[in-house]
């Protein structure tokens, strides 16, 4: 299912999954939002996590040419990651379970569900 997605937006995943993100879910935005093609939501355990994931994210990114067009939140409970074409949304589970963006976003249909 990853294979119709963007090389930096699976970059991304596998530096997600390297630093244990947890269920990581990416929603098709195409046709439902002219800001962004895609969201990329997961979650850490904590604070630290949330950042640490962040910075790797970034970092891995970066070594390929891939920059962060916008950054909010990096010390915080939610983390907002703006590549243009994909934003990648990283939670503290309870700040996650707050603001329900797969319920939000419920017409987007989900291209990639990870539960680890």
């Amino acid at each position: 299912m990853t294979a119709a997605l963007p090389e930096a937006l699976g970059l991304a995943l596998e530096a997600i999954d390297d630093l244990k993100g947890a269920q990581a879910v990416v929603l098709d935005l195409r046709g439902l939002s002219d800001a962004t093609d895609f969201f990329v939501i997961a979650s850490g355990t904590s604070d630290a996590h949330v950042r640490g994931i962040a910075e790797h994210v970034m970092e891995r990114l970066g070594r390929r040419g891939h920059r962060t067009h916008h950054v909010e939140g990096l010390g915080g409970r939610w983390v907002l990651l703006d590549f243009v074409d994909f934003v990648i949304h990283l939670f503290h589970p309870e700040t996650r379970a707050f603001y329900q963006l797969e319920r939000l976003w419920g017409d987007a249909p989900e291209l990639l569900i990870r539960s680890s």
